[in-house]
């Protein structure tokens, strides 16, 4: 339609010009033009919130019963309501929001990426594609796919390590302060340092740490994260939690197939179940309404 038109008036006067109302088109394409072009993104940061709130509970009760004598889950749940309610079971659940937030976000940006570029060197170097391979009707995985798409999932992993690593310890640190705090018998020094991360929000945690244990501290653990590895980590972490900096933190020993070294693995298995089940539901979801929206020129 012309931005101007003439309408004849009845009694042949001048004609009266009318203008039509601007397109309001512009200012909400841009919008649009963005949030298709980073969908990956937004549906990945937006399901990992949900997902992380969904099944914390369990995991403040994983690491409750890694690094306390508790009888099981039973005994780990009422104990922790009785002793700190409701909220006992969301205490520390801000920095795995930041951080869970924030690692997916990254890791699903840098996998995306990367198998796009393992792909083209693939296909340059060895004449295989494995993206057009699987893009195909009825095509199954093979060496090639596996090859490809593994080392986009390492690349993606080791890149967001440095960035989970300090808000891991730091909600661990949440979670245990309560029962680090009501010790009995324990080194007064070490009960004095364990005291100052009591009731602390996540930033005074994390600064607490740095203070304790320098910033190196912020990385105590890094390299433990299997079971029974993983509950050795969490004991481990507790530990240094107790310590002040340049003192050595004694690592606890890892013994394979013992039964107290797998404390934990089945609300473990069940946390990891639900936060992956609800994530790509989410994940998918968002992203398929997200392509659905029309394209912008």
């Amino acid at each position: 339609m012309p931005a101007e038109s003439s309408i004849q008036n009845v009694t042949g006067a001048t004609p009266l010009r009318t203008r039509t109302m601007p397109q309001l088109s512009t200012g909400s394409e841009k919008p649009r033009r963005w949030i298709k072009r980073y969908r990956t993104e937004l549906s990945a940061s937006s399901a990992s919130v949900l997902s992380t709130l969904t099944a914390f509970p369990l995991d403040s009760v994983k690491t409750r019963l890694q690094t306390y004598p508790y009888d099981g889950f039973v005994h780990c749940v009422r104990n922790t309501y009785q002793s700190e309610g409701v909220r006992g079971f969301f205490r520390g659940v801000t920095a795995p929001l930041a951080s869970v937030t924030l690692v997916r976000t990254v890791s699903f940006s840098i996998y995306q990426r990367s198998k796009h570029v393992y792909s083209d060197w693939m296909g340059k170097h060895f004449g295989f594609c494995p993206l057009e391979h699987v893009n195909k009707n009825g095509a199954f995985p093979n060496l090639g796919t596996i090859a490809c798409f593994g080392a986009a999932g390492a690349t993606a992993g080791s890149g967001i390590t440095l960035i989970a690593c300090p808000f891991e310890l730091t909600k661990l640190s949440a979670q245990v302060s309560v029962l680090m705090a009501n010790q009995k018998n324990a080194d007064p020094k070490k009960q004095a340092i364990a005291l100052s991360y009591h009731n602390k929000g996540t930033f005074k945690t994390l600064a607490n740490i740095v203070r304790h244990r320098g910033f190196a501290g912020m990385y105590t653990g890094l390299n433990l994260h299997l079971h029974p590895i993983d509950s050795v980590k969490s004991i481990y972490q507790r530990n240094a939690l107790m310590y002040s900096k340049g003192q050595k933190v004694p690592i606890p020993k890892i013994r394979f197939f013992k039964r107290d070294m797998y404390r934990g693995l089945g609300v473990s298995m069940g946390r990891s179940a639900a936060v992956n089940a609800v994530f790509f539901s989410a994940f998918e979801f968002l992203k398929k309404r997200i392509n659905a929206l029309e394209d912008v020129e």
